[in-house]
């Protein structure tokens, strides 16, 4: 029994009446919480026993601004007294709301001309999943169904967006993946390439099994395809040379809708906008949360052209209405507080920002790789995958049962750095955009401290 679990406490409720996502509900049950996050400012988060962490991990992704920012306060604030709820059915809607799909469409990275608002980024790529199905049955093509993602791929919890994520945990026991979602493989070069393949000739190899799947599916079955422009729950995954090229000639030559998901990459994380631009992608559709309100408010978005919309009309025209939507959509509060994060960014110029810090950030990554546990590091902005292996000449990954990823992430955060561990062993590192020069050098020497301590811990078995 966890020592800080004493009666009455926060974490004695947290353990007794609290589930928890992505979490070993044993080790929960026994244990009670991993961390009592009680406040927090800048990039660092402080805990019930009084240690002071630097986030690694922007909390999920999202943490862009900081724990503390009085201008997102204060707009929530102001909404709240002003206009705390307006429902965006039945064609209804307020000032706020307005306004925000109107900036968000102007700084779309492709033409845009419509946005649609949710709470989450899993409900915004269900709802993009909806909405393609509706597009092909009102095209008169309703067999184009099936959906193209890739394994290690991510884009929420709802049933729909679960099957169309590569990730076998979230899979078992639930009855998924389902029928009409296909994966491909990850571009993870390093683990994935043959010996002495160049970057160009795997993913070439990439966009050979991608037109493949579609021609052992139908071209006629296709709906679309799903990708993020650089994984993010596999790991911090940037794809490898000519992949985005190649991919795209497939996507072309057989008219399939191209959906990118921006829910991480989206708002400066690539020191780009948006993560279509870092790629040089061309999307039909896209995703963003997130960033999107800094994490203060929980809210997503789908943007989409007109020609999308239009087919939409034809849906609501024959069912009388657009049989879709939530509660929460276009949430006023939300949309004050994101309408304020993106005055905010362009004030401060967040991305110049992120491509200025972006230059240590990744040469102290960089420079891990001198290290014994570490294979490979790459990344783009304020994003970086660090993969440990066991044999840097064979890329050979330690046994899974070891946890030697968790290990490194474990001993991170005891000595004030939080990063995630993702199978197999990758360490996925993307701190607040607000991160400072000195604040990248204090967190990169903290890794590499866990990662001595975990050499120590297991040189013998290498």
């Amino acid at each position: 029994m966890n020592k800080h679990l004493s009666t009455n406490s926060p974490r004695t409720f947290d353990r007794l009446n609290h589930v928890h996502g992505q979490t070993n509900l044993r080790g929960h049950q026994d244990n009670g919480p991993t961390a009592m996050v009680i406040n927090g400012r800048g990039v660092r988060f402080v805990t019930d026993e009084g240690q002071s962490i630097i986030d690694g991990f922007s909390g999920l992704g999202c943490v862009s601004l900081g724990y503390h920012n009085d201008r997102l306060a204060e707009a929530a604030m102001r909404q709240m007294q002003e206009l705390p709820f307006a429902p965006t059915f039945y064609g209804r809607s307020h000032p706020k709301v307005a306004e925000l799909a109107h900036t968000l469409t102007s700084k779309a990275a492709v033409p845009f001309e419509k946005a649609m608002f949710q709470c989450s980024g899993s409900e915004a790529n269900d709802t993009m999943i909806k909405f393609i199905w509706a597009r092909n049955i009102a095209r008169g093509q309703p067999q184009r169904r099936r959906m193209i993602s890739r394994w290690r791929g991510y884009y929420g919890n709802t049933v729909a967006a679960v099957a169309l994520s590569g990730q076998p945990h979230m899979h078992a026991n639930f009855g998924l993946p389902m029928d009409d979602f296909l994966k491909l493989s990850t571009p993870n070069y390093y683990l994935n390439a043959a010996d002495g393949e160049s970057e160009e000739e795997f993913s070439e190899r990439m966009a050979t099994e991608f037109e493949n799947a579609v021609l052992d599916a139908g071209p006629d079955t296709i709906a679309a395809f799903f990708a993020e422009p650089m994984q993010s729950g596999g790991g911090a995954i940037r794809p490898p040379q000519g992949y985005w090229d190649a991919m795209q000639a497939v996507i072309r030559k057989y008219d399939i809708h191209f959906h990118v998901d921006e829910t991480v990459t989206g708002f400066g994380r690539t020191g780009h906008y948006w993560g279509a631009q870092a790629f040089d992608l061309m999307p039909d559709s896209t995703t963003c949360a997130k960033a999107l309100t800094a994490a203060f408010f929980p809210m997503s978005a789908v943007m989409f052209r007109q020609d999308l919309y239009d087919d939409l009309m034809k849906n609501s025209d024959a069912a009388g209405v657009l049989g879709h939507g939530f509660t929460y959509a276009g949430h006023p509060v939300g949309a004050a507080v994101a309408l304020e994060a993106l005055s905010i960014y362009d004030d401060i110029d967040l991305v110049g920002h992120v491509q200025r810090v972006s230059k240590p950030f990744l040469a102290g990554c960089e420079a891990l790789l001198d290290h014994p546990l570490v294979g490979d590091v790459r990344g783009i902005g304020l994003f970086c995958g660090i993969q440990i292996v066991q044999d840097k000449a064979r890329r050979a990954l330690w046994d899974p049962k070891l946890k030697v990823g968790t290990m490194v992430q474990d001993r991170a955060h005891a000595r004030g750095l939080y990063l995630r561990s993702i199978p197999p062993d990758r360490i996925s590192f993307m701190p607040p955009l607000i991160i400072s020069q000195d604040e990248i050098s204090e967190a990169t020497a903290i890794l590499k401290a866990a990662l001595d301590d975990v050499w120590e811990e297991v040189k013998g078995r290498a």
